[in-house]
């Protein structure tokens, strides 16, 4: 199968038209007409990542994250970024990116993890155009549960070692808003939204004082919150491509490591 195949049928659900202007999302390595037989889906790719591939027999890496996301200038394998395009471009493998395309896509990642929630009457928390697509969502619990309950659940689900929080000011919640990835900006218009708890990542110190003891801020980590990535771009490529074989990597880990007392 060609690569302009599999970039189709993702771009049919995430147009690369939708990604931020500061974004890199799509083909990075390789060619178009490159035809390509298996597809490694990660979150990143790494040394590991690649080397999964190569043990793999994988010639496509389609991640989340574009491992060139800013410009470079040699290629002489001094960090890890110039290692792996290295390796891939010696391995013939392909590597792709769907990325701030695939986290505003209508159905695409924030709402992902608000179904893994159970949220229902999902609503767009940050429309960027009239077709639906748009950053966040925003939509309510079945019935209200304790607010410390609902904290512990998330860290269950998506696996989170250590959640960090703002002050619980409400005892319990019911209307919660998700943006996967760095969602700090978007914190007065969760609050707008009237959601009890906004689920997001990478909140600095003072985005926590940002509550004004109106909701709950809680950042579940950047990978934890964009892991569901893999799954969503296997049920695109699998409904779309039902004969190209897809694996899901079993490398594609947090570079962030926690130590808890």
């Amino acid at each position: 199968m060609k690569v302009r195949d599999i970039a189709a049928a993702i771009e049919a659900f995430a147009p690369l038209s939708l990604q931020e202007s500061y974004d890199n999302a799509g083909l990075i390595v390789g060619r178009m007409d490159d035809e390509v037989q298996k597809a490694l889906l990660a979150v990143d790719v790494t040394e590991e990542v690649i080397a999964e591939a190569v043990a793999e027999g994988c010639d496509m890496i389609i991640t989340h994250h574009p491992i060139i996301f800013y410009a470079m200038k040699r290629f002489n394998s001094a960090s890890s970024v110039e290692r792996c395009v290295e390796e891939a471009i010696r391995r013939g493998i392909v590597l792709y990116a769907a990325h701030t395309n695939l986290d505003s896509a209508p159905q695409g990642m924030s709402w992902r993890v608000a179904e893994m929630l159970g949220l229902q009457n999902l609503e767009l928390l940050q429309a960027t155009n009239d077709a639906g697509a748009g950053f966040g969502v925003v939509g309510e619990l079945p019935q209200a549960v304790p607010s410390e309950e609902m904290l512990r659940k998330v860290m269950e689900l998506f696996d989170v070692k250590a959640l960090r929080h703002s002050d619980v000011v409400k005892p319990e919640v019911r209307r919660v808003a998700v943006c996967t990835g760095a969602g700090a900006s978007f914190i007065d218009v969760a609050r707008a939204a009237g959601a009890d708890l906004y689920l997001t990542a990478d909140l600095k110190y003072n985005d926590f004082m940002r509550h004004e003891n109106q909701i709950i801020l809680a950042d579940m980590g950047h990978f934890e919150s964009e892991y569901c990535a893999i799954q969503l771009l296997f049920d695109i490529l699998s409904k779309n491509l039902c004969i190209f074989a897809i694996r899901k990597s079993v490398y594609s880990r947090n570079p962030v490591n926690y130590m808890t007392r």
